[in-house]
């Protein structure tokens, strides 16, 4: 990884550069507001811990890089007794007047706000540039049911899926009785769902639309062998549109062009491109029988595959000799629908967080390691992929801030509130306390899930390794050409 690191600098500098705004734009929501409501600011830190490096403005003010770069804060003695966390103040100059109760609320909101309107910023920028997407992640409907699983014990198992009789070409209404409207949205339904049979095990009920009759189907998933979340063996589907043919392949020989879609293999209806090449394996010897749509015509083309080399070792696999056209468009969503859909996400993962029947778990969540990872990852794909994150990055630092938890926004709002209910200030030992016991807490959850982290972030790279040594040796496919017998093609209207 390291190496890997070292020559794509440009995608570390985004990791940083919007990984690091999220938390400045968060801390410069609270230092905006105290100088807003006059309060007295001692630092602002970027991380927690001694001080690394930094400087010290007009106003007093010493800003600064700190040693854990859990987040940041700015401190505001006036607001909260925090010298456990963020060390001594300056108590030079005379005494601080309290603060009144729209001054805390307002001061410790502020950072939240502040993630917020950055996301709708990036958002305003997606909206103009649109973002592009797949036609899996637009789909709805199944274009594939694996047969076989491995569950979080290794054990390989029969798919959820194709147990409950759910079909390749199903499209997906609801689950759990909620409208799903994307891929993701299926994923999370399933991965977050709460459901469980009478026996206690993860059920998700399914309304499926299937040859224009809805049906309800109860699948049972299972938990995967990495992540230990609810898992039931789908692909969604995806369009097998020829992009290309190679040189003397039997696709080729056949009359196949660029554009023509394959509806049909054997009489099959195909709903994803590796349903052809399933068929195909299975029968390598053994001509093909496609159904192709060309404009206003369907076609029926008998093929025989070739058998190709594909690597130095001689290896061979049956081919007709097509390379696919990936299907993309350009989404253009307003920043409110965006900033709306980082809110459901994130309050659909805290729901199942704390419920006691998903299955979902602290080990789940990503730490500032998962999510610098993320952002590596998909810097190398686009800038557009990773200000797509950062908006829902943003949204989750605002409403996890407001949680009521000390140590977080949320929690100075609490305390501000108990008081002003009571009419007399909770003291200063019960508020000393329980944050410092939330901040151990937090540590503790921070070692807890970066462990976690760096086991995904091995995952990932390791596979990745293993895909360019395979790559490393491939060689080019090479057809030998086939017989004008091997192919026979006969063209009817299209219906």
């Amino acid at each position: 990884m390291i190496e890997r690191l070292l020559t794509n600098p440009l995608a570390m500098i985004y990791v940083v550069l919007f990984f690091g705004a999220s938390i400045f734009v968060h801390e410069w929501g609270h230092y905006l507001a105290a100088r807003w409501r006059g309060l007295k600011i001692d630092r602002f830190s970027i991380g927690f811990g001694p001080r690394l490096f930094g400087w010290q403005d007009k106003r007093g003010v010493d800003w600064r890089i700190s040693l854990f770069p859990l987040g940041g804060y700015v401190a505001l003695p006036q607001l909260a007794d925090m010298r456990g966390i963020e060390g001594e103040y300056n108590d030079a100059g005379p005494e601080l007047p309290p603060l009144s109760y729209a001054d805390k609320m307002i001061v410790s909101a502020a950072g939240a706000f502040f993630n917020v309107l950055f996301a709708l910023v990036i958002g305003c920028v997606l909206w103009k540039t649109g973002l592009p997407v797949t036609e899996e992640y637009e789909s709805t409907t199944i274009g594939y049911v694996a047969s076989v699983m491995i569950d979080d014990e290794g054990m390989e198992r029969d798919g959820p899926g194709i147990r409950a009789g759910l079909e390749p070409g199903d499209e997906i209404l609801r689950i759990d009785g909620k409208k799903v409207r994307n891929w993701e949205d299926i994923l999370y339904s399933v991965m977050t769902g709460v459901g469980r049979s009478s026996s206690g095990n993860p059920q998700t009920d399914m309304l499926v639309l299937r040859d224009g009759e809805e049906i309800d189907i109860t699948v049972f998933p299972i938990l995967d062998e990495h992540e230990g979340i609810r898992r039931i063996g789908l692909l969604p589907t995806n369009s097998v549109i020829i992009g290309e043919t190679m040189e003397n392949s039997p696709a080729r020989k056949a009359g196949l062009k660029p554009g023509d879609i394959i509806s049909k293999a054997n009489g099959i209806s195909l709903y994803r491109r590796e349903a052809l090449s399933n068929i195909i394996y299975e029968n390598p010897e053994l001509p093909v029988d496609l159904t192709i749509i060309r404009d206003s015509a369907t076609m029926e083309v008998s093929i025989t595959p070739e058998l190709v080399p594909y690597n130095t070792k001689g290896d061979t696999a049956p081919m007709i000799g097509v390379r696919w056209e990936l299907v993309r468009k350009i989404r253009y969503i307003n920043p409110i629908e965006q900033v709306e859909d980082a809110v459901r996400t994130t309050f659909r993962v805290l729901g199942a967080l704390i419920h006691p029947q998903s299955d979902v778990g602290i080990r789940n969540l990503s730490g500032p390691v998962g999510i610098s990872y993320t952002l590596y990852v998909l810097s190398q794909i686009s800038i557009l992929e990773v200000l797509s994150i950062v908006v829902l990055i943003n949204v989750n630092l605002a409403i996890l801030n407001l949680l009521p938890i000390p140590v977080l926004d949320g929690g100075h709002m609490a305390f501000a509130t108990i008081a002003k209910i009571s009419g007399r200030p909770i003291p200063i030992r019960i508020i000393a306390a329980s944050q410092g016991t939330f901040m151990l807490l937090f540590l503790a959850i921070f070692v807890y899930v970066t462990f976690f982290d760096a086991g995904r972030v091995r995952r990932n790279e390791s596979a990745i390794t293993d895909r360019e040594k395979i790559e490393e040796t491939r060689i080019p496919i090479v057809f030998k050409g086939t017989s004008d017998s091997d192919t026979k093609t006969t063209e009817q209207p299209n219906p």
